[in-house]
């Protein structure tokens, strides 16, 4: 910023000369990148709340929801009254969602649990359950695969408080709680049938009478209870609900070393559910109460998201230097060799003329590549999908996108593919149309269908195979039909309409001719074979954003908040930039080997980068310690692969445009007779 204040007074002098203003412009620019920095630094955990407070008079009713119970080893919610839990009187009923919760797989109801502001209860009561066979199995059987509740108040997901190795009490913010746990010495199942509920409320004006939540979070406990005197109840009889617990107190709130026995899970066994309230009050505003859910109490140190950005600078600025310092400087030389040989007289040149490099292929290098429709399709779909994730991650930074609308993110990133289907018409045609293909029809319908299609059937396939497994991620049928009719209505004629702008644009010059037959590729260099430079280069721009990449992949398949989208912006455009940098410099390398074939060189060598993020989270799956259930195993590598391929159709457009820009730039500063 001083940089900054010091250029721009310095501009103000008259005599001020040229190098000192060049020195100046560059502080500016250095300037820039760091007030840009900073300013990305801190919104990476800034967010708009997104919804309107809430505010509750004491002895007012605190409604606490349920969502889908969730296990990062099996990948498939369950509806939380699938199990053998209390239920609210008259039936549980859905709260109002919007479409991305259904396709996320949230599904919220509301619950038996009754909560007023700032009432104190003490072991309460909610319903006591005899387990059937069925329900014995069902309920073991979540157990051991790992599922949590995620329970919600206020729109605030529950934190779960824990023990640590040496017994100190810690919070979780993401991921809910654990339903139960399985002794390591007997293997038994035993179910969490008592909960603390901790919620922290403020106070905004201490002369009004209004408050807030601005914190929740639940203390799990298994807890064998048994009523004073021996009393057996059946869960029916009224005398049940005023009887005494022995396990409990009615005037103190239950702590650990209180249990003396925990509740098993067998069959017949009558388990009681019982809850304690615990209010807390907390100088949190309520406008920044989700402060602590997206950097999980300072559990993941903003360091390390620093050292991911650090390492993409460096890799971009090493790659930098190196296009720079070849590029340029060869560049030059063949320009200045080039047209020095074309500027003598045709009978001075007859002897001194022997072309080598690039300029031989200067009659073959804008010939249209095989399948060039297909391709065509790629780079537009990879245009969309390229607008698609800047502008989600660029509303996400600023906070548009709040973690407390759950489901804004996947319905921003419906929105955004449908109204970016105009760019990837625009883009496919003109390209489609340079190509002199005439197919022009066939060539927008695929553009519209092929990506979108085939991420739908994977999609419809996946939602029809959870529905019959009865989990909570299949989305009901009116919602799919709402998908569809996004992707039919809007986002189809979307793309015919960018189409007929492309096609009714001037087609796009190249500044040489191609010939009738085809040049002859010279065998390459061990090194300069294609194969390798589209296999092995991608591992430049994935090691530019592994780091970032270890986040998301927590952040999608192991239920925690992912919410530094400004680091995010910034190694996505580090992750363009080192592309669009490897796939120039290879691409001048195979002109000068004299292969005029670079139109899907192009595209797969930056697109490589997709090859390794897959095998990444080949190795990664390790980490989710997953079931043995076959559907498990289909989500994550079906999904992921989508995602890759997604990837593959982002880098390999960013490289095939940018290498189409260097191409034209070169041969158009050439003389060719």
């Amino acid at each position: 910023v001083g940089f900054y204040s010091f250029s721009v007074f310095g501009r103000s002098n008259k005599k001020t000369e040229r190098k000192e203003m060049t020195m100046a412009s560059m502080k500016r620019r250095w300037a820039a990148i760091l007030l840009a920095s900073i300013t990305l630094q801190s919104i990476s955990g800034f967010y708009i709340p997104g919804v309107q407070p809430q505010t509750f008079q004491s002895g007012d009713e605190v409604p606490m929801k349920v969502n889908s119970m969730t296990s990062i080893h099996t990948q498939l919610p369950r509806d939380y009254y699938r199990l053998p839990f209390c239920q609210p009187s008259g039936g549980p009923k859905m709260a109002s969602e919007n479409l991305g919760e259904f396709l996320t797989g949230n599904k919220v109801q509301n619950s038996p649990y009754t909560i007023n502001m700032l009432t104190e209860a003490y072991c309460v009561k909610v319903c006591q359950v005899k387990l059937a066979a069925r329900d014995y199995m069902t309920l073991k059987l979540h157990i051991k695969r790992g599922y949590h509740n995620n329970w919600i108040i206020d729109n605030l997901p529950s934190a779960a408080v824990g023990l640590t190795a040496t017994g100190q009490k810690q919070k979780h913010y993401a991921g809910g709680f654990p339903i139960g746990f399985v002794a390591s010495d007997t293997a038994e199942a035993y179910v969490y049938n008592h909960v603390n509920i901790i919620i922290d409320y403020h106070q905004r004006d201490p002369d009004v009478a209004g408050y807030r939540v601005v914190g929740f979070a639940v203390e799990p406990m298994s807890i064998k209870h048994e009523f004073q005197g021996g009393y057996e109840w059946d869960g029916q009889e009224t005398e049940g609900w005023t009887k005494q617990l022995s396990t409990c107190s009615s005037n103190a709130h239950m702590e650990r070393s209180m249990i003396r026995a925990n509740q098993v899970v067998r069959r017949d066994e009558r388990i009681l559910y019982t809850y304690d309230v615990t209010w807390r009050s907390s100088d949190t505003m309520w406008a920044s109460r989700w402060d602590v859910y997206l950097n999980e109490d300072h559990l993941v140190p903003a360091q390390v998201h620093w050292y991911s950005i650090t390492n993409s600078i460096l890799v971009v600025v090493f790659l930098s230097l190196l296009v720079i310092s070849i590029l340029v400087r060869n560049l030059k030389r063949d320009i200045a060799g080039y047209n020095a040989i074309a500027a003598l007289a045709d009978e001075e040149n007859d002897e001194d003329k022997e072309e080598t490099g690039w300029k031989l292929v200067h009659a073959d290098v804008f010939r249209p590549p095989s399948a060039s429709m297909l391709y065509t399709v790629f780079v537009g779909t990879g245009v969309q999908i390229f607008i698609t994730t800047l502008s989600v991650i660029c509303f996400s930074a600023v906070g548009f996108l709040s973690p407390a609308r759950r489901g804004s993110l996947m319905t921003a990133s419906l929105v955004f593919y449908m109204l970016c289907g105009v760019v990837a018409g625009y883009v496919s045609s003109r390209l489609y149309k340079s190509f002199r293909g005439r197919q022009w029809q066939l060539c927008t319908i695929l553009t519209a269908t092929f990506f979108p299609g085939m991420a739908f059937f994977v999609f419809l396939f996946f939602n029809i195979v959870l529905y019959f497994l009865h989990s909570s991620a299949s989305a009901p049928f009116l919602d799919v039909v709402i998908v569809a009719a996004m992707w039919c209505c809007v986002s189809i004629p979307l793309v015919f309409l960018g189409a007929y702008f492309g096609y009714k644009t001037k087609t796009l010059e190249y500044p040489t001719v191609t010939s009738t037959i085809a040049r002859a590729i010279p065998k390459p260099a061990a090194l300069l074979n294609p194969w390798v430079g589209m296999t092995v280069t991608g591992v430049v721009p994935f090691a530019a954003a592994y780091v970032e990449f270890f986040f998301i992949m927590t952040s999608l398949w192991m239920d925690q908040f992912y919410y530094v989208f400004g680091f995010t912006l910034i190694v996505f455009l580090i992750l363009c930039i080192t592309c669009a940098e490897v796939t120039v410099l290879l691409v001048y390398y195979q002109l000068c080997a004299e292969n005029h074939r670079w139109w899907w060189f192009s595209f797969f060598t930056s697109g490589s980068t997709a090859m390794y993020m897959f095998v990444y989270s080949i190795f990664w799956f390790r980490t989710l310690e997953a079931s043995r259930m076959l559907m498990t195993y289909l989500l994550y590598f079906g999904y992921m692969f989508l995602f890759c391929f997604a990837m593959l159709l982002v880098t390999g457009s960013v490289g095939t445009l940018v290498s189409l820009w260097f191409v034209r730039k070169i041969f158009a500063t050439i003389k060719i007779d």
